[in-house]
């Protein structure tokens, strides 16, 4: 495509209209910037739960619904990542909507009456499009309730809302490394949180539970998140981390309250991880799609509860493998006959999905929905949090012994 596409010129308008567009106006724009290029489109965004994808009002195809991931050619093209072309009636295309490598929902595209969907300047100019959707989409969330509220199929708890506001997003990726995470169930969370963060080469990540459920739990969480970023930000080590967490959560309450946790550094040049592990479930390593071995090193007592021993244990990670995270209520999830989800079958699904070659972002979710459909309501009440780190062979590419 030429400076001069059509394409390129609906993308130019695009980009201007977005500096003062209220988020509800977002599907409007992308038809009117479409429109000259005789296509429609609906714009779909993936709900909370990673079950549905949710139509925004004001798109101006036919009247949508939502549609599911599990069962849709549409939900295909978004666990794939792919454009896929639906013969209809009426013929279309399924264009996945990212930012980065944050899977957000789709852009349904329908063409002018004997369009070639195969033509291969409408599928760039299309993903043209939908890549800069996702940027808007991302951008334009925290100045309206609309974007949010599309991806919604009930309300949300305060304490569920309050967490949500604090996480990064679900998916980050470089070159040679990926980041996934997801947190289940998405409306009533209780303390389970997540985080990581790129500086120079070395991603630091954390993985937490507060005890308890609800809005205390939550908030025990949210005090040992800000610490931790706070910590990090003024280049404190793990030790510093750990301990400036303890010493803020025993300041906030005298109920001898605390947080399970993972805190680690990973160097993306050389594969070492530092770790230390808080009375929290072990992390796997997942080498060319088996897990290897769980990390036991470095154990101290949970945040909060003060513990001055200060070790740290490294592990040294290969080139392909991949680390998951995970909190207790993923493994002591209990179906009808209260037998627990565990750690054997974690691992043993984790195995099998990452051999189907579908993203980390589909890995984590598909290990989440079976979670969930293991957990009898009878024992529902923990939070199921996972967080998925690959370390591409890419990384090893002039890397020093």
């Amino acid at each position: 495509m030429s400076a001069s596409d059509p394409w390129h010129r609906a993308l130019a308008d695009l980009v201007s209209r977005s500096h003062r567009l209220p988020p509800d106006e977002l599907p409007v724009a992308v038809d009117d910037v479409l429109r000259p290029l005789g296509v429609t489109s609906t714009l779909y965004l993936v709900d909370v739960e990673q079950r549905t994808l949710r139509p925004l009002p004001g798109s101006g195809g036919p009247p949508a619904e939502p549609l599911s991931i599990d069962s849709s050619l549409a939900g295909r093209a978004f666990t794939q990542v792919e454009v896929h072309v639906g013969h209809g009636p009426p013929p279309r295309l399924w264009v996945p909507i990212v930012n980065g490598t944050d899977r957000l929902g789709l852009l349904e595209v329908y063409a002018t009456a004997g369009a070639d969907l195969a033509d291969e300047t409408l599928w760039d100019g299309c993903r043209l499009i939908a890549g800069l959707v996702g940027h808007l989409v991302t951008s334009k969330s925290s100045y309206g309730d609309c974007l949010q509220r599309a991806r919604r199929s009930r309300p949300m708890e305060v304490s569920a809302e309050l967490l949500w506001n604090l996480l990064p997003p679900l998916t980050f990726a470089t070159a040679d490394t990926t980041i996934n995470a997801l947190l289940e169930p998405a409306y009533e969370v209780g303390g389970d949180a997540f985080d990581y963060a790129l500086n120079g080469g070395t991603i630091s990540l954390a993985i937490l539970d507060g005890v308890g459920h609800g809005l205390p739990a939550v908030l025990t969480t949210s005090v040992a998140l800000g610490t931790l970023r706070a910590a990090r930000r003024a280049g404190a080590d793990l030790t510093a981390t750990a301990r400036a967490i303890d010493e803020a959560i025993a300041g906030m309450w005298s109920d001898s309250r605390f947080v399970t946790g993972v805190l680690a550094e990973f160097d993306t040049r050389t594969g070492l991880l530092r770790y230390v592990e808080a009375g929290h479930p072990p992390p796997v390593v997942l080498r060319r799609g088996r897990a290897v071995r769980t990390l036991t090193g470095a154990r101290r007592l949970p945040l909060g509860l003060g513990d001055e021993r200060g070790a740290v244990a490294e592990a040294q990670l290969e080139p392909g493998d991949r680390l998951l995270l995970h909190t207790d209520g993923v493994t002591e999830a209990r179906d009808a006959a209260g037998e627990m989800f565990g750690l054997s079958r974690l691992a043993d699904l984790a195995e099998r999905q990452i051999t189907s070659g579908l993203p980390g972002a589909e890995i984590l979710r598909r290990l989440t929905h079976a979670v969930a459909a293991h957990r009898d309501a009878a024992f529902a009440g923990d939070d199921a949090t996972l967080m998925l780190i690959e370390w591409s062979a890419a990384a090893a590419e002039g890397s020093e012994p």
